[in-house]
């Protein structure tokens, strides 16, 4: 079907689409040749009601509506493309582009254009402290999906409107749009405003920061770097993709090569201020509620970090509460004995099955 011929058919417009998606309060829009236009709701996928599978050029129609002549030059070359855009005054989207089997595909997340403060997340005072600190290292982790950098849009808003500090972040692409009040912010987007992560985080340090946010640590030079940041006395935050704090500690110490292994366990025994896990769960009266597992780098951590005693962290977890540190398993008890969250749902979540059902109240 040409272009024009899909326009006469009266399907929806992306800028439909994406619409649809804020009344729908969905988190994502995902448009595949083949298939039906889906949003996620609650983490589900369901199809647009009114809309039938769409062709490649319906797919490629809908993407393009969306991109600069720029974007659409660099999409046509490297086969996939990161971007964000504002939708008027109501949201931004942050959109990949990609090929799949040959023919144009895309995913939309929604981003709020009001940052969501720390207490409207549900999130735990300590993550108040965060926004406190000078220096070190805070990494915000968990799977792809579950608010890792509205969590980080939270604590730093909370810092801009505290402090009087430079804050420069690195993103691919920018998601949340921050409004300078008490801090300077500086917003740097992959392939608009910097070639390069490596180049980025290479200037960083001569543009005179306070804090630096790291969108996403991919790789062997992206975790180093925010090592070095961290430990020539900036405050640093970043994501990773992993479930805890033993493994976030595991896969740093383990993307370098052996003989620096005790090394870089030193530096993250120096820096490391916090590694906050967290998942989104489906909440019985409908929306998403945050789980979280917090460790705080205490004397106990650090050792056990420096010493290469990864394995002893969780117990040092579940009996640091006084610290601010939380077990996934006792905020999942916690918000089941409060009745936001079905135990099955609970279950599926927790990595000590055992010790969650030992938590909850059964009624």
């Amino acid at each position: 079907m040409k272009s024009s011929e899909w326009l006469r058919s009266k399907k929806m417009t992306i800028q439909q689409m994406l619409q649809y998606v804020i009344d729908k309060k969905a988190s994502d829009l995902h448009l595949v040749a083949g298939a039906r236009p889906l949003v996620r709701i609650d983490g589900e996928l369901i199809a647009i009601p009114t809309e039938s599978e769409l062709t490649e050029n319906m797919a490629m129609t809908l993407l393009s509506g969306v991109m600069s002549p720029e974007q659409k030059q660099l999409f046509e070359v490297n086969k996939e493309m990161d971007f964000s855009f504002a939708f008027g005054g109501l949201a931004r989207f942050r959109a990949n582009g990609y090929y799949q089997k040959s023919s144009i595909a895309a995913s939309f997340r929604l981003i709020a254009t009001v940052i969501p403060t720390i207490e409207e997340l549900g999130l735990p005072k300590v993550c108040h402290q965060f926004a406190t600190l000078k220096q070190g290292f805070v990494l915000v982790t968990g799977p792809t999906g579950q608010g890792k950098s509205t969590t980080l849009a939270a604590i730093l808003d909370e810092i801009n409107s505290l402090r009087q500090v430079h804050i420069v972040t690195i993103e691919d692409p920018i998601e949340f749009v921050y409004k300078p009040r008490k801090a300077l912010i500086s917003q740097r987007e992959l392939h608009s405003d910097t070639h390069s992560w490596d180049l980025a985080l290479k200037a960083v340090l001569r543009e005179d920061p306070d804090v630096v946010l790291i969108g996403e640590m991919r790789d062997y030079e992206t975790i180093s770097a925010a090592l070095t940041i961290a430990e020539t006395g900036h405050l640093v935050f970043a994501t990773l993709h992993t479930g805890s704090s033993v493994q976030t500690i595991d896969r740093i110490v383990d993307v370098f090569p052996d003989k620096h292994q005790s090394q870089i366990r030193l530096m993250l025994a120096e820096n490391l201020e916090s590694v906050f896990s967290q998942r989104l769960l489906p909440k019985k009266a409908g929306g998403r509620v945050v789980a979280y597992e917090v460790m705080i780098g205490t004397t106990a951590i650090k050792s056990a970090i420096r010493e290469s005693r990864t394995q002893m962290i969780s117990n040092i977890i579940q009996t640091s509460a006084e610290y601010g540190m939380v077990t996934l398993e006792n905020s999942l008890a916690k918000l089941v004995n409060c009745g936001a969250v079905d135990m099955e749902v609970a279950l599926t979540y927790a990595e000590n099955p055992e010790e969650l059902t030992r938590l909850c109240v059964v009624k």
